[in-house]
Parts: structure tokens; C-alpha cells; sequence
């Protein structure tokens, strides 16, 4: 098992303005460390991705990147869907958000499996990072190009 998991895991993550995106991230992470969550300047579709261009660095100020400034605790569980949490940061805090999986040295855009769960993708990061990992590992590969 990846992560911090029990059977009712939940954890609250600090929505506030003083607070810069990668203390969020970090935060995060803590739980799904196959997982990362990128923020945008403008949100996105449900099943469409973001262009890289508007990623905010994520050295910004949660005050500077959304439209909603309301603080609190945005309360995420393991069994949360990637939708939900996306939508759930759009409209409780106005801060537009993606989930990013890990898959080797690459990260790829959920947005075609927004409908798993926190669990499931963070798992799918793991499976997909060690199998890229252990194959990379192999003396037995000598593929030529």
C-alpha cells in the first residue's frame, strides 16, 4: 500500500490566503505521494486537460490566484473522486485545480479518469512507477535504437 491509509482516512487541507500553492501541495502529498495537484488560471472542463501555460508557479500566494477568498479547510477523503476534489476547490475556495498522477519520471493529466478515486489513482501512480523503475532496473534490457 503507497501512501497513509486506513479504512476512514480523511484529511483537511488549509485553504488560506496567506498560504503559498506549495504548502498545499506539500500538504497533499503527505497522503497521495503519487499524486500532485497543479493550479490554473482559468478551470477546465470535466474529462479535458489544462494548457501548461497557465499553471501558476507555485511560489504564488493563494490570494493571488483565485477568486473566491474564503479560508477554511477543504476536508479530502481516499474514496474522493478526482472531479470532486477538483470541483470542490473551484467552489468552495475559487481556486481551480488538476490532478496530476505519476507515471515514472512523467506526470500525466488525469482528466480522462477524473471519475477514480484519490485511491485508485494514487495506487495506479505507484503500480506504474515501479513497473517503469523495475524495468529500467533490468540488465536484461538492452533495447537498441
Amino acid at each position: 500500500m503507497y501512501g497513509r491509509f486506513n479504512q476512514n482516512t480523511k484529511m483537511k487541507l488549509e485553504i488560506r490566503d496567506d498560504r503559498r500553492l506549495f504548502e498545499i501541495q506539500e500538504d497533499f502529498n503527505v497522503l497521495f505521494p503519487f499524486l500532485k495537484i497543479e493550479f490554473f488560471k482559468a478551470p477546465h472542463r470535466i474529462g479535458e486537460g489544462s494548457a501548461k501555460i497557465l499553471i501558476y508557479e507555485n511560489s504564488r500566494y493563494v490570494r493571488d490566484c483565485r477568486v473566491k477568498h474564503q479560508d477554511g479547510d477543504l476536508v479530502i477523503s481516499e474514496k474522493m473522486t478526482v472531479n470532486e476534489l477538483e470541483e470542490s476547490f473551484l467552489r468552495e475556495f475559487g481556486l481551480s485545480a488538476q490532478v496530476f498522477r505519476k507515471s515514472g519520471n512523467v506526470w500525466l493529466e488525469t482528466s480522462a479518469t477524473d471519475n477514480w478515486t484519490l485511491r485508485q489513482q494514487n495506487s495506479e501512480g505507484a503500480e506504474l512507477s515501479t513497473q517503469i523503475r523495475d524495468k529500467r532496473e533490468n540488465a536484461d534490457d538492452t533495447d537498441m535504437y
